[in-house]
């Protein structure tokens, strides 16, 4: 599943393909039949928060709202009115530019009010310069559940995905069942800073990069990692292997129904 940074830089790629601009607005595959309404309208900002991506346009206080799911994707291609290729669910086209939206989990047209309802159910996200930060780590100070199942809570933070989760809590060396309660406030806060600038490397790069220049593959002689998810990480999808930091294998289980990785030498329980 795409995590926050991914629907941070689609915000940004549409505001700025887009934004200003009066955009075809259809819906080839005919399940987003509210796209007609938008159709001919200026396309005046596209948001994200977590894992939901928000499109504003002109002339009506409804916004799209869109959440990729597992299998969602937003196409560009350089072309005003190339061939409908697979099942896409809402197409926004200009004079010169095209983006095709296929699979996601949820395209729908809501009022302010539905809107609010969105975010209402979300936590603060590292992405969000007014992110309150102490509301997350108060909600993670009161809880018996391991870190791992709250990084992932979108309830807690919005927008950490699996990736993020296992690296981050191995960048800080933390035992992933350590209940949210028995952090330190400074551990938290140290998290949610790292996760800050993680996430918005991400934002800038479009790909995932974890590790310290000391463990970079030129600084260590390794080959780069060769992975369809791209980028430079600890632990994440590297099971069985040897941790890059203690040579230690790294393991995996199931928690909160995803995979979760760590390394179990470097991240003891205190």
């Amino acid at each position: 599943m795409p995590e926050g940074h991914t629907l941070h830089r689609l915000a940004l790629d549409l505001t700025g393909t887009f934004g200003g601009k009066s955009v075809r607005s259809t819906s080839p595959q005919g399940r987003f039949e509210a796209a007609a309404g938008l159709d001919g309208r200026e396309l005046v900002e596209a948001t994200a928060h977590g894992k939901h991506l928000f499109v504003a346009f002109s002339g009506t206080e409804q916004q799209a709202h869109v959440h990729l799911g597992l299998y969602g994707s937003f196409a560009f291609v350089e072309d005003p009115e190339p061939p409908v290729v697979g099942q896409v669910r809402w197409r926004l086209a200009s004079d010169r530019v095209t983006a095709d939206l296929r699979g996601p989990t949820a395209c729908e047209l809501l009022t302010p009010g539905e809107v609010e309802a969105v975010l209402a159910r979300l936590g603060e996200d590292p992405l969000d310069p007014d992110a309150d930060v102490e509301r997350a780590a108060a909600l993670v100070a009161r809880s018996r559940a391991p870190i791992a199942t709250l990084l992932m809570d979108q309830r807690v933070i919005a927008g950490v995905g699996n990736v993020y989760r296992a690296e981050v809590l191995f960048r800080h060396r933390l035992d992933p069942k350590t209940p949210g309660r028995d952090l330190r406030p400074s551990t938290f806060l140290a998290i949610w800073s790292d996760l800050v600038d993680l996430m918005g490397e991400g934002v800038r790069t479009g790909r995932i990069d974890t590790v310290r220049p000391e463990h970079e593959p030129e600084a260590m002689g390794r080959p780069p990692r060769e992975d369809d998810h791209g980028g430079e990480v600890y632990v994440y999808r590297r099971d069985g292997r040897p941790c890059h930091v203690c040579g230690t294998k790294v393991r995996t289980e199931v928690l909160a129904a995803r995979n979760l990785f760590w390394c179990p030498r470097c991240q003891r329980r205190r």
